[in-house]
């Protein structure tokens, strides 16, 4: 393993604000984010595929009054987004790293008031359908631990996945598209994406891709 990678992974193994298998609050903080950890009653805000943390990270910037939390399985990637919540200061941000498709092992049954997946990998592969985060089952599990009357908001730069997803959330009956644009920066909407951008994301508008953008509405 490169040294880089192993120094990150390191990192986290010592980060406060990381929780992983073989810390504490990995097996017990299902149920209990506001108390275990955040230590307040403010609404919980979920980043899913979190990658390095810059949607949670500027998000939490924006809204002290919210608890975040970004979520990937990647360590090298989280100990990055760990880092800079560190170096600004801020106690509304923890990061989970665990796979998305265990998400409802660390998030109870509606404890979560938003979520947020931001550039996803499209999967755009017959095959790998499963993997779509978009797809009926994770929608399922969205709807598990988003409380009624909470929010799902997706961004993409991949027509597919956009296309994709909004076909498979209008057939969920625990969603309802409140709003949605395939040109995000030309649309009325763009004040609901919060002014915030990814690294990557800002390469795709440099480079001409529009970015695409679903709220939702849990039932």
């Amino acid at each position: 393993m490169p040294r880089r990678k192993m120094m990150h992974y390191e990192y986290c193994d010592n980060a406060e604000n990381i929780i992983q298998a073989g810390k504490p609050l990995y097996t017990e903080v299902k149920g209990k984010w506001n108390t275990a950890y955040f230590q307040n009653d403010n609404p919980l805000v979920v980043e899913l595929a979190c990658g390095k943390g810059e949607y949670t990270v500027g998000l939490a910037q924006k809204f002290p009054d919210k608890n975040f939390i970004g979520m990937d399985i990647k360590g090298d990637r989280i100990a990055r987004g760990s880092r800079t919540a560190v170096e600004a200061s801020l106690s509304n941000v923890a990061f989970l790293r665990a796979g998305i498709q265990y998400a409802d092992e660390f998030f109870e049954k509606g404890e979560v008031d938003e979520i947020w997946l931001v550039h996803p990998d499209p999967q755009v592969r017959d095959r790998d359908e499963p993997k779509r985060l978009a797809n009926p089952n994770f929608l399922k599990q969205y709807a598990y631990y988003l409380k009624a009357g909470g929010s799902f908001c997706l961004k993409t730069d991949s027509d597919f996945l956009y296309h994709y997803a909004l076909e498979m959330i209008s057939e969920d009956s625990q969603f309802k598209i409140l709003d949605y644009t395939d040109d995000l920066y030309s649309s009325p909407l763009l004040e609901k994406h919060h002014g915030v951008k990814t690294h990557y994301e800002k390469i795709f508008v440099s480079k001409g891709y529009t970015i695409k953008f679903i709220e939702c509405l849990r039932l």
